[in-house]
Order: C-alpha cells, then sequence, then structure tokens
C-alpha cells in the first residue's frame, strides 16, 4: 500500500511540476508577445536596455506584495518548507501559504530574477503530496513520508535524474540512507521520471557533451579542480548570507526591497542580459561551445552578483541551479586555464571540466556527495565522467565542510525558518 501511494505521489508531484512549468512559459509569451524558445536570456536579449533594467523591479515589486499580503491575510498553518515539514515538522504544509509563495515565484523568475525555479516546484509538489495525507488521516511518520515522496517527485521531474532525486531527499533532509526511505521515494522518483519523459516528453534541462577522459593521470587536475570548489563554495555561501543581511538591514517594506533586488539585476543585465533568469542556455553553451577565459570569468562575476541581489532581497525560488551555473564557470575557467599550459590534445576538452566543475561545487555546498556525483552522472550518461567526478566531488565535500559545516540549505533554513536542518554527524 505504501508503494502505491508512493507511485501516486510521483505522479501528483510530477504534474505539479508541470504547472508550474507551464505558468512560467505562459509569463515569457506574454512578456516576449510570442514563443520564446531559449528561456530567459533570450526574452532578455529581445529587450532594449531600459527594458531590461525595470522588468525585474516590477517583477519584484509585485511579487513582494503577495508575500506581505500572503503574512498578513494569511495565518500560517503547518510548515512553511518542506524541509520543515519533513525533518521537524508534522508533514503539514499549509496549503495557500503554498500558492501564495509559488505565485509570487512565478513573478520573479518570469521577470528575470537569477534564481532556480526548482525550489518552488518542489515545494508544490511536496503540498500535493501533504493534502493526500491529510486527506487519508495518515499519522505524522507516514505523512512525513508522503511529503518526502512528493518532493523527490518533484526534484525528478525539475531535473530529469531519478536516482539523485531519491538520494536528495534521504541525504540532504533525512540525513541517513535507510530501505525504509529509500524505496517510497525511489518508486515516487521512478514514477515521475516516466510522466515527465515520456509522457509528457519534457526535454533535459542541461544538454551535456559527450565526456572526454585523455588518461588516468588527468585525476590530478580533477582533484584541484574538487580543491578549488571546496574553497570557493564556504565564500559563495558567505556572499549569499552578507546579501540577505544587508537587505534586512534597509528598514523599507519587503516589496521595496525586492524591486530594489531587481533594480540590480536589471542593472546588470544592460551589461550583459545572460545575467537574467536560471542560466540553463547559458551552461548549456558553456558545454557545447568555447568561451573565452575573459567572458567566462565576466559572465560568472555578474551572476554571483545577480544571484545574491535576486536571493538576499527575498525573492522565492532555488539555489541549487545557480550552483550548478557557478560550478561549470568554475571548471570552464579552471579548464581553459589548464589548456594553455599543456601541449594540445594532452588534456580532456574544457567542456568536462564543467561538466565536473557543476558536480563539485554542488557537493561543496549542499554536503550531498553521493547525490552529487549521481545527479551529473544521470546527466552525461557516461562512465568515463564517475572516476574523476567522485573525486572532485569528495574533495569538494571535505575541504568545505571543513571551512563551513552547514550546508547552503542548512544555513537558509536556519535564518528563515528558525530551525536547523541536522549538520552531517551530528545526533537527530
Amino acid at each position: 500500500m505504501t508503494l502505491c501511494i508512493a507511485g501516486v505521489m510521483g505522479l501528483a508531484g510530477a504534474l505539479a511540476t508541470v504547472v508550474f512549468r507551464e505558468l512560467l512559459a505562459w509569463i515569457q509569451i506574454l512578456l516576449g508577445g510570442g514563443d520564446i524558445p531559449h528561456g530567459m536570456v533570450s526574452l532578455a536579449r529581445g529587450m532594449d536596455p531600459w527594458q531590461r533594467f525595470l522588468m525585474p523591479a516590477a517583477g519584484g515589486a509585485i511579487a513582494g506584495l503577495i508575500l506581505q499580503l500572503a503574512s498578513r491575510w494569511l495565518p500560517r498553518r503547518g510548515a512553511a518548507d518542506y524541509m520543515e515539514a519533513i525533518s521537524v515538522g508534522r508533514g503539514v504544509i499549509g496549503f495557500r501559504q503554498t500558492v501564495a509563495r509559488s505565485l509570487s515565484s512565478i513573478f520573479s523568475i518570469g521577470s528575470g530574477a537569477s534564481i532556480g525555479r526548482e525550489g518552488p516546484m518542489v515545494q508544490l509538489a511536496a503540498m500535493c503530496a501533504s493534502l493526500t495525507g491529510r486527506y487519508l488521516v495518515l499519522p505524522p511518520r507516514h505523512l512525513r513520508l508522503l511529503v518526502a515522496c512528493g518532493a523527490t517527485a518533484g526534484i525528478t521531474a525539475a531535473y530529469n535524474a531519478p536516482i539523485a532525486g531519491a538520494l536528495f531527499i534521504s541525504e540532504i533532509v533525512y540525513g541517513a540512507i535507510s530501505s525504509a526511505t529509500l524505496v517510497p521515494l525511489a518508486v515516487a522518483s521512478v514514477v515521475a521520471n516516466i510522466v515527465t519523459r515520456q509522457v509528457l516528453h519534457y526535454d533535459a534541462v542541461f544538454h551535456m557533451p559527450h565526456f572526454e577522459f585523455v588518461s588516468g593521470w588527468e585525476v590530478i587536475n580533477y582533484l584541484g579542480l574538487g580543491l578549488i570548489a571546496g574553497l570557493a563554495a564556504p565564500q559563495f555561501l558567505r556572499f549569499l548570507d552578507a546579501s540577505r543581511a544587508a537587505f534586512q538591514r534597509l528598514l523599507f517594506p519587503l516589496w521595496i526591497r525586492m524591486a530594489a533586488g531587481g533594480l540590480i539585476v536589471g542593472a546588470l543585465s544592460v551589461i550583459n542580459p545572460a545575467v537574467w533568469g536560471n542560466g540553463y542556455s547559458v551552461v548549456n553553451s558553456m558545454l557545447h561551445t568555447q568561451w573565452a577565459w575573459q567572458a567566462v570569468a565576466a559572465i560568472l562575476f555578474l551572476k554571483m552578483l545577480a544571484t545574491a541581489a535576486s536571493v538576499g532581497s527575498g525573492a522565492v525560488g532555488g539555489v541549487f541551479t545557480p550552483t550548478l551555473f557557478v560550478g561549470a564557470a568554475l571548471g570552464a575557467l579552471y579548464g581553459t586555464g589548464l589548456q594553455s599550459l599543456f601541449p594540445a590534445g594532452s588534456l580532456s576538452a574544457v567542456s568536462s571540466y564543467a561538466v565536473v566543475g557543476m558536480g563539485a561545487l554542488l557537493a561543496a555546498t549542499t554536503h550531498a556527495p553521493l547525490m552529487s556525483v549521481l545527479m551529473i552522472f544521470e546527466m552525461t550518461l557516461s562512465y568515463e565522467v564517475m572516476l574523476p567526478l567522485m573525486l572532485a566531488c569528495m574533495t569538494g565535500y571535505v575541504i568545505a565542510q571543513r571551512i563551513r559545516p552547514e550546508s547552503v540549505y542548512a544555513k537558509s533554513l536556519a535564518v528563515n525558518r528558525n530551525f536547523r536542518v541536522p549538520v552531517r554527524g551530528e545526533r537527530r
């Protein structure tokens, strides 16, 4: 019975993410005056500079007003976040609060905010599971598991990574992997993947190139990439924390703070429109075309500023996808530097370092190395990536945890929800 319900939650979670995607696509079409084939960056490039400057601010103001009105008129019932509902709550996620936050995120993301859409998508999927469990009058222990199945389905549908989707909840939220939880999570993940890929024909968000591993000695280079990711991840998270603190010190209503964050993103997009959105199209471009190192460094710097402005101002969205963006850019910079030092043909392609960089920084920020390895593996479907990827991810994770024991999710929830996701190694 549990596995059957888990499968139903996989279906419901996948459909919830579809609704969110279609609403975002509708916003893009509305703003762009037609179908936008390459997402927010394509939309931004088709606008005049003054439109790019003002659009994120307008979207941020509307998104902030929605959050303010929701906090004033909608009493909080249950957990505000799926991680809270699973780890320390009773599995109850408020319907009206979730809808309000999802609507707010649609306006933020749809107007160019530099955040990921995976957070609201997963929250919607988890809410559907919570409503189902409450309708069935399940006890808290089973309700929490049902919410976890819904969240797993959302992650799988967002990234086309069924194994990593199940491990995301196991490693990050539960803090441990056990058959009692992993089996139903896997069932929900498989159903969600079948629905999104085989039935609805959604394509993968990242189109990975063929991974090229030239020789065994090159693992030393990937070890160095893991070291850089482990050192960079805590600084990236501190940068996001500093942005949150700076915006919270502003004595203005939330909608003004979010509009200010949008103005920063808009100003940066006048310089380079590629800072808009979650960065899928830019990462795909890095993986398949040769970028000059100056161009990679510039977009990395601008994207980090835009992400900090969006996250710090209070926009509802995920940091998972921006982390993959930063990791890909770091890997591309690192690979480009190595290419200039060694003879032609003696190293893997720059895109190979970008792929491993995505996994290494993801492991260093989430403190979930197994999930990170399997997610990149599922995206590439290449066994050759496993050896350098495992080495870089484990190295990045160990170094980052020594510098900063809390992951990106633990810190975020401690700030915004007044509770802590257990740090790996602590007793629950």
